[in-house]
């Protein structure tokens, strides 16, 4: 097992990565003083429920934990305020009190949801990150916590930390490919960011990677979640060096908002916003390199690298209006400078990024 720290103070926790820590969670709530005299509630989706939810709560009760669970459909039409009121009269009906937990079972979408609920409920109860998706080790990871709004993707949320993250490499083994493929968008972006070897790392053994190679894939998130909290570590609440976790996300979460919330899957949409991102750092005169090796290991990884012909780029560009990185008629991007090393460009105009999203319709 591999366990790291985040570190911000009194708010400090752990992220414990191997397999068979699902059935041993309990042992891990009392050691992090998650208390035993309040009921929690699981949030989870009904994809993870049919297979790990009976786990994590025979785990829990067998502890004398007070245990009731919400499932909700899977998917990014998940997060919305709909759902989240119905998450908190679930809560209200299962006794939850200030010192209750709420723990997310599942995958992004799951512990966005989940996390918010606890940020929310009685102005903020303890939360648990339990991810069972690759793209979660990205997610669970900072504290940063939301639903959706139709026009804009994460516009109503907050800063809420878990009080621990628990990653049982098992509850991985059962994903579709499609899903392992877009969680390793968020792994390479880990190394486009700050660890050029890293990035190089995860072109050489995409095939592993795919293929969910135990020892690949802990290392893969160790390393990745390794970034993540030295990041948040320095800059918990993104007033500045947060902001480069953002890379391929200004096009990425338009595009998911365009798609509502379903053709595209979230990494799939944020492999194609870091084509963007590249395309923009050669404008700004980063190496030939940067643009192609971003796209030779997206490629590996089995991630699109190309926008579907029938988005509409005025669409594109109406989402990224409402997107909280846009101000008088210029944009926020984080733009690559060399593999492994981004910077934030506040004064991006925006007839640069429209051409780009023109652009990334045309070159396969």
């Amino acid at each position: 097992m591999r366990e790291l720290m985040v570190e911000l103070g009194e708010r400090s926790y752990p992220i414990y990565i191997g397999e068979g820590l699902l059935p041993e969670a309990s042992s891990y709530f009392l050691k992090h003083g998650i208390s035993t005299k309040s009921p929690l509630l699981i949030v989870t989706d009904s994809e993870v429920a049919s297979r790990h939810l009976s786990t994590l709560e025979d785990s829990l009760r067998s502890s004398g934990f007070t245990v009731a669970s919400a499932i909700v459909d899977s998917g990014e039409s998940s997060k919305s305020l709909a759902v989240l009121e119905k998450l908190v009269t679930k809560a209200l009906e299962a006794g939850l009190d200030r010192k209750s937990t709420i723990v997310a079972l599942g995958g992004g979408v799951v512990g966005d949801l989940a996390g918010f609920v606890a940020a929310s409920y009685m102005r903020g109860v303890k939360f648990v990150q339990v991810p069972t998706t690759i793209l979660a080790h990205d997610s669970s990871v900072g504290g940063k916590v939301a639903v959706n709004h139709p026009l804009a993707k994460n516009i109503i949320g907050a800063f809420h930390q878990p009080e621990l993250v628990l990653y049982d490499l098992n509850t991985l083994q059962t994903l579709p490919p499609r899903e392992v493929k877009a969680g390793l968008s968020e792994v390479v972006k880990h190394g486009l960011i700050w660890d050029a070897e890293f990035a190089q790392w995860c072109e050489d053994h995409a095939e592993k990677l795919l293929a969910l190679d135990p020892d690949a894939l802990g290392y893969a998130l160790y390393k990745g979640c390794s970034v993540k909290a030295a990041v948040v570590s320095q800059d918990e609440r993104e007033n500045d060096l947060r902001a480069i976790l953002n890379l391929g996300h200004t096009i990425g979460h338009a595009l998911e908002a365009v798609a509502g919330y379903g053709e595209l899957l979230h990494g799939e949409a944020i492999s194609i916003g870091m084509i963007g991102s590249a395309k923009l750092g050669l404008r700004y005169g980063a190496p030939e390199d940067v643009y192609t090796t971003t796209k030779r290991a997206l490629s590996k990884c089995g991630l699109p690298v190309k926008l579907p012909e029938h988005f509409d780029v005025d669409a594109i560009m109406d989402a990224m209006m409402h997107d909280k990185k846009f101000s008088e008629n210029t944009m926020v991007f984080v733009v690559p400078t060399a593999i492994g090393t981004v910077e934030i460009k506040k004064d991006v105009p925006t007839a640069w990024v429209r051409e780009i999203v023109e652009q990334l319709k045309l070159e396969a």
